[in-house]
């Protein structure tokens, strides 16, 4: 059973400080914990929806149709120390740490009394690779990218213990922590690389996950060699996933754990589920199920490239937004969280508990073709190769301007991961760890836009200050050892 303290102290004591003791007796006690981590990981203030939606309110290809219906603090930058500072992230983040630590520490205490089962070893390198996701999502969101300045920048504390009461970690820099990341990482694959951890598993990471998350790390360090092979691993025929077809790929939506989900989060009715809260139900046309719904709809830069292909299969996840009543053709609303159009779900009672992709196969073919071109001597042909079997489903643009190693480029993968992952907490995080320059579509909103990203002229890249997080007032209150290390511009 776990312990949180209590509930006074969670209220009072950073999150980085949440102390958890364990009572681990037994495998299935380790079971009961890995449990209530996915729970958590499902969190509204994680990847339960705020994750996927703070990098696509960010990343210019939403925008908010309206001011004053909620998250406009993510649209227009508005970040401060005191307020809007989403310091729900850095406190779930630490509550999922808190829990993955325990759960390691739980199994090193049963091993040094003679307890090892090839289960044992499961869970212990699926606790450090969701370490390593948990560490990667506060370097994103604390942090500078990587290739910004090589790491320099500070990202947040590592934590890789149970900590106590009184302990007061101090931030690390981005590359100490790709350096932790990229350790639990290389460990959890040597655990679960066997029959047992190779098992796809519904709502759980297994090898693969692994492989696919070192490979989307090591793209964001710029190590393109070994980012190509751990996504070629993935690709193998032997991983056991394989790419939707067109025909399918609408209908996957509406399904769980199909052959391209690597890593789904299970969002159970009743328990996981956030109902008319759901990530599901911000992107829809208001009204169209409930009050509370259509706080985003995408934007004019989405909708252009999307509109190169008026047979892109990914139109099937699309409906008519607000925008209507000028053109009624635009369809800017997403529903891949609802699981289709008509709201369908994914086989649940409610159409809002449509499970979370984390990581699908059409991610980790873009990377690969990233990398290969990326690397020190690009594989053009590899890259074009991997990027056409995404490409795939614009079948005009196939017939008429398919990838060749003559014009394959960076550009044009952005392009394909921004039609394929929309949606998906992609966009912001792709075009920051590039260097690349964010425009915003502010002429469409209906309301005067201000805040600090227009005052600084509208256009976003990783220089803007709030381009990343603020630590928040109340977690430097309550950590002296960080009050020194507040991101510049805060």
């Amino acid at each position: 059973m776990l312990h949180l303290s209590s509930c006074l102290e969670l209220d009072l004591t950073p999150p980085h400080q949440v102390v958890a003791e364990t009572s681990i007796q037994s495998e299935k006690d380790v079971k009961v914990m890995m449990d209530g981590l996915m729970r958590n990981l499902c969190s509204g203030s994680y990847y339960g929806r705020d994750m996927l939606l703070y990098a696509d309110a960010k990343g210019g290809d939403y925008i908010i149709p309206m001011l004053g219906r909620g998250y406009d603090g993510l649209y227009r930058f508005e970040h401060a120390v005191g307020s809007g500072s989403y310091s729900s992230f850095w406190y779930q983040i630490y509550i999922c740490l808190a829990l993955s630590n325990n759960i390691l520490e739980g199994i090193a205490k049963l091993e040094a009394g003679g307890t090892e089962t090839p289960q044992l070893s499961k869970y212990k390198g699926q606790a450090l690779t969701l370490r390593a996701l948990m560490h990667f999502d506060l370097a994103r969101l604390y942090g500078y990218p990587y290739l910004k300045d090589n790491g320099a920048s500070l990202g947040a504390p590592i934590v890789t213990k149970v900590l106590s009461a009184f302990d007061q970690p101090r931030r690390e820099t981005v590359a100490a922590m790709y350096a932790q990341i990229s350790e639990d990482l290389i460990d959890g694959a040597a655990l679960l690389n066997n029959s047992i951890g190779k098992t796809k598993e519904q709502g759980y990471v297994n090898y693969y996950a692994n492989k696919a998350l070192q490979a989307k790390v090591y793209l964001y360090m710029g190590k393109y060699d070994e980012s190509l092979a751990a996504a070629e691993e993935v690709m193998a025929p032997s991983a056991g996933y394989s790419l939707y077809s067109n025909a399918n790929w609408k209908s996957s939506w509406t399904k769980q754990n199909q052959s391209e989900s690597i890593f789904e989060l299970d969002m159970r009715q009743n328990e996981t589920d956030l109902g008319t809260s759901s990530l599901g139900y911000m992107t829809i046309r208001p009204r169209k199920i409930g009050s509370n719904a259509g706080l985003f709809m995408a934007s004019k830069y989405f909708m252009e490239s999307l509109e190169e292909d008026p047979d892109d299969v990914r139109w099937g996840v699309m409906s008519n937004d607000e925008s209507t009543w000028a053109k009624p053709s635009r369809k800017g609303c997403c529903y891949k969280y609802l699981g289709d159009t008509l709201a369908t779900g994914d086989g649940k009672g409610l159409a809002s508990a449509v499970n979370i992709k984390v990581i699908r196969l059409s991610e980790v073919y873009l990377i690969a073709a990233e990398a290969a071109l990326s690397q020190p001597t690009p594989d053009k042909t590899k890259a074009a190769a991997y990027l056409q079997k995404i490409r795939d489903r614009s079948p005009s643009l196939t017939l008429s301007d398919p990838a060749t190693v003559d014009n394959i480029s960076i550009d044009m993968i952005l392009k394909e991961r921004q039609k394929e992952l929309f949606g998906e907490g992609q966009r912001f995080f792709d075009l920051m760890r590039l260097g690349k320059t964010i425009l915003y579509a502010d002429d469409e909103v209906a309301g005067i836009i201000s805040g600090p990203r227009t005052a600084q002229g509208g256009s976003v890249n990783w220089n803007f200050y709030a381009s990343i997080l603020p630590i928040s007032q109340g977690e430097l209150d309550a950590n002296p050892a960080i009050r020194d290390q507040q991101n510049p511009g805060y």
